[in-house]
C-alpha cells in the first residue's frame, strides 16, 4: 500500500506553519512567506516556476523530495482558496494560473460540494465533502502504487495526524519567529503518534527533520 506523507513543510521556531489573516495578499498568511526562504533559491523552485539556475545541495535535495514519488495529493480548502464559506466565485481555479504544481489527482477537503476542475500539467482538483478519511480512499485508490501527500495547510495536516493516517512528516524549520499564526504541534503528541526523527540535516537556511513511524 502506498505511504502517506508530508513533504517540504515549513514550520518557524515558534512552531507555527503559516501567518496570521490569510487573504488574497498572503496566501500563506501574514510573513508567511518567511517560512519558505530555504526553498525560494533552489533549482527545483526556480525550474517550477520557469527560470534557470538555483542552488543545490542540502535544501535542493530536499524540496525535490517534497514533490517527488507521489501520486495524489490532499489539501485543505484554504490552501485552494482564500474565500470561506459557499463558492462564490466559481471562476477561481487555484492560487497557481492554469498549471498547478501537482500534476496528479489533487483532492481538496470543503464542506461545499463543487465540480471537479481539470487543470493543464494533468492536475484535476476534486472537492471531498465526506472528510478525511474519504478523501485519503479516494487518494489511494488514484494514487495506485505511489505515495499520497497531505500537502497542507496546517490544520489538514494536524486532522491527519489526529486520525493516525500519516506515515512520514518531513518539517524544514526555518530560522523565523513569527510569534502568532497557526500553530502545528499544539496539542499533538508525535511519540503517542508513533513517530519519531528518523533524519536530520541543517543547511544554511533550515534545518530538515524526518519523523516516521
Amino acid at each position: 500500500m502506498s505511504r502517506v506523507r508530508v513533504g517540504g513543510f515549513s514550520i518557524s521556531l515558534d512552531g507555527f506553519g503559516a501567518g496570521p489573516e490569510q487573504s488574497l495578499e498572503h496566501p500563506l498568511g501574514r510573513r508567511g512567506r518567511e517560512l519558505h526562504q530555504w526553498m525560494y533559491g533552489t533549482r527545483f523552485f526556480r525550474t517550477m516556476i520557469g527560470q534557470d539556475g538555483g542552488s543545490d545541495g542540502i535544501d535542493q535535495s530536499y524540496a525535490q523530495r517534497a514533490m517527488d514519488g507521489f501520486g495524489a495529493f490532499i489539501l485543505g480548502r484554504n490552501m485552494f482558496d482564500p474565500a470561506r464559506g459557499p463558492w462564490a466565485d466559481e471562476s477561481w481555479k487555484g492560487w497557481w494560473g492554469p498549471n498547478p504544481p501537482y500534476h496528479a489527482p489533487t483532492f481538496v477537503l470543503t464542506h461545499y460540494p463543487r465540480a471537479p476542475i481539470e487543470m493543464e500539467g494533468g492536475t484535476t482538483f476534486v472537492f471531498v465533502t465526506e472528510g478525511v478519511e474519504a478523501a485519503l480512499d479516494q487518494a489511494r485508490a488514484a494514487a495506485g502504487d505511489l505515495d499520497v501527500k497531505i500537502g497542507g495547510g496546517v490544520e489538514t495536516v494536524r486532522q491527519y495526524l489526529r486520525a493516525g493516517l500519516i506515515d512520514e512528516l518531513h518539517f524544514a524549520l526555518s530560522p523565523v519567529v513569527l510569534g502568532q499564526g497557526e500553530a502545528m504541534f499544539a496539542g499533538i503528541d508525535l511519540p503517542a503518534l508513533g513517530l519519531h526523527v528518523i533524519e536530520h540535516q541543517a543547511s544554511e537556511h533550515a534545518t530538515h527533520i524526518v519523523l516516521a513511524r
